[in-house]
């Protein structure tokens, strides 16, 4: 057998294996050592192509895709730094647990550590953070396809087994790399692969129905994707517990009006009141999902320490940071609302919690009209969105989604990337959801996040897309100004405000992107509500620093004062 029809056997069991496996998207950049499976991802009937000329913005593009479909997606790439260039995406997604297939095109075995040109070792390259690793034979021998398609195999399911994460397939070709358009191909070495689900036992199911007695109890639920079906909703009725919901829990959005009393979404705020604090320690706390973004609530539960803290995760990783869980639930949370619960009419410690979060929308409806800051503006945002996805950066942008997000019925789906709570690859991500989602997304992110990314600005030419960005430019690291680094001036600003000076009205220009600005609240709803003439439309809203700290503090002081009361 020659090696052009070794190699076209390979690429194209590779692909049908993909296909057969339910891998449906591929994110590819360009290289010579990956041409044959480039070649057969593009040839295979199924895969959906997408092409991103930087690895590292392509490596985020995928995540972005994988977190808003839940499906794994592939990356590929040629050998050398490429692969290297993958790794800050796969951190986040290891952290974030979102399923990847990172395919490496690699130099065959006698080309390794002898000085050969774009070879650096990629056994292990990403080390710890990928759930596992292969180095694949070279393809020379047709016996080798039900190696491959049990391999393939292997690699797709631990991607998406719990915890869900990344999966590394290191490729060796030799050259010549091209492929046999024209030979047929027959499917060989599949396999069916059948997953059950973790089911309460008696002692679980007996030892939650007592918690679920207690009345001062929260049910806190941190990031989720997919929807809350109805008895979700029906639970929480009957529990009469107050609902702390993360902004990126999918909970404050798409909420029906009858539901959202129980939806507290202004906790990280009135968490930040002494007073308030000291009198609503809870018995008992059941948490969903990872830990929720907020710093206040998470100060709040490590200092009352409750007696029963249970967490539902589907993985035997631990997520307890300030180590205060005393129950782990390995299972899916839906088990949790299957329960029985003795319906309440209603819950004192509840209503404390509601009158609490009604006192501080008031005071936020006042103080949008007085006032003028990044946080307002984000809010204004947040306020037009409907029958769209929302990607917010880390920094401040997850925080004022956080105190400035209100429960409302709109569509609004929302996504960060939280795993490793890093500002890189942002832009990148936003383009992966809206790929995965198929309608309009917005980005919110500050202008050291957006200039980490702007390559990722190269995705709107080489597929279709739809999204808005609003860049919330303070010239420089906005969160900094809230952090006790801040209190020392002499070398505050070189090494943390690192102010650049810089807009994107060129770099808008460049990509050819539409543009407009805001530095008042009317300039940025006439953006907002401006049809978009292009596929990619940059907003750039200009704040200052020292004022979004001012204002901040105002709010926060007046509601510990009101709620003293």
């Amino acid at each position: 057998m020659t090696n052009r029809k070794s190699l076209t056997e390979y690429v194209s069991a590779f692909t049908h294996s993909l296909m057969h496996l339910g891998i449906t998207d591929v994110v590819i950049s360009p290289g010579s050592r990956s041409t044959p499976l480039a070649y057969a991802c593009m040839k295979q009937e199924g895969l959906t192509v997408y092409r991103q000329i930087d690895e590292r913005s392509a490596a985020y593009f995928a995540l972005g895709m994988a977190k808003a479909s839940g499906n794994p997606v592939m990356l590929l790439c040629t050998s050398g730094t490429a692969a290297a260039n993958y790794f800050p995406a796969i951190v986040e997604a290891y952290y974030a647990r979102v399923p990847l297939l990172v395919v490496t095109a690699d130099r065959p075995h006698e080309l390794r550590e002898v000085g050969a040109p774009q070879a650096i070792n990629q056994i292990n390259l990403f080390g710890s953070h990928v759930k596992w690793a292969t180095d694949l034979p070279i393809p020379e021998d047709n016996n080798l396809l039900e190696f491959l398609a049990r391999h393939l195999h292997r690699s797709v399911a631990m991607a998406k087994t719990e915890p869900k994460g990344p999966v590394h397939l290191n490729v060796p070709f030799r050259e010549p790399l091209r492929i046999d358009f024209d030979q047929p191909f027959e499917s060989r070495g599949e396999m069916m692969h059948f997953t059950g689900e973790f089911k309460l036992n008696q002692e679980t199911e007996t030892f939650l129905q007592g918690l679920l007695q207690k009345e001062q109890g929260l049910l806190v639920v941190g990031e989720m994707t997919a929807p809350m079906p109805q008895e979700f909703w029906q639970f929480i009725e009957d529990l009469q517990w107050p609902v702390l919901a993360d902004p990126l829990s999918n909970l404050r959005a798409n909420v029906k009006l009858e539901h959202q009393h129980l939806i507290i979404d202004s906790y990280d705020a009135i968490l930040k009141s002494e007073a308030f604090k000291a009198a609503m320690a809870p018995e008992v706390v059941i948490r969903i999902g990872p830990q929720p973004v907020s710093k206040p609530l998470t100060l709040f539960l490590a200092a009352v320490k409750p007696k029963t803290y249970v967490v539902f995760d589907e993985s035997a990783m631990m997520r307890d940071a300030q180590s205060v869980v005393t129950h782990h639930i390995q299972s899916a949370a839906k088990g949790l609302w299957q329960l029985p619960v003795k319906t309440r009419e209603n819950n004192a410690y509840t209503a404390k919690w509601q009158q609490a979060s009604e006192l501080y929308w008031q005071l936020m409806e006042q103080h949008c009209e007085q006032e003028l800051d990044e946080g307002v503006l984000a809010k204004l945002l947040f306020d037009e969105l409907d029958e769209c996805h929302l990607v917010v950066s880390s920094s401040m942008p997850i925080r004022d989604l956080d105190t400035y997000f209100q429960t409302t019925d709109r569509d609004v789906v929302v996504y960060a990337n939280r795993g490793a709570n890093g500002i890189d690859g942002v832009v990148s991500t936003a383009f992966g959801v809206q790929a995965a989602a198929k309608r309009p997304t917005y980005l919110l992110i500050g202008d050291l996040s957006f200039l980490h990314d702007m390559n990722g600005l190269i995705a709107s030419k080489m597929q279709e897309t739809d999204l808005t960005i609003v860049v919330m430019n303070n010239d420089g690291g906005g969160i900094f100004s809230y952090l006790p680094q801040s209190e020392e001036e002499r070398y505050f600003e070189d090494l943390f405000g690192t102010p650049t000076g810089m807009n994107f009205e060129d770099a808008a220009r460049m990509y050819d992107t539409e543009y407009s600005s805001a530095k008042t609240k009317e300039e940025l709803v006439q953006a907002l509500r401006t049809p978009k003439q292009k596929a990619i439309k940059i907003i750039e809203v200009f704040t200052d620093r020292q004022q979004n700290v001012k204002v901040h503090r105002k709010l926060w002081n007046r509601l510990s004062e009101e709620l003293s009361k």
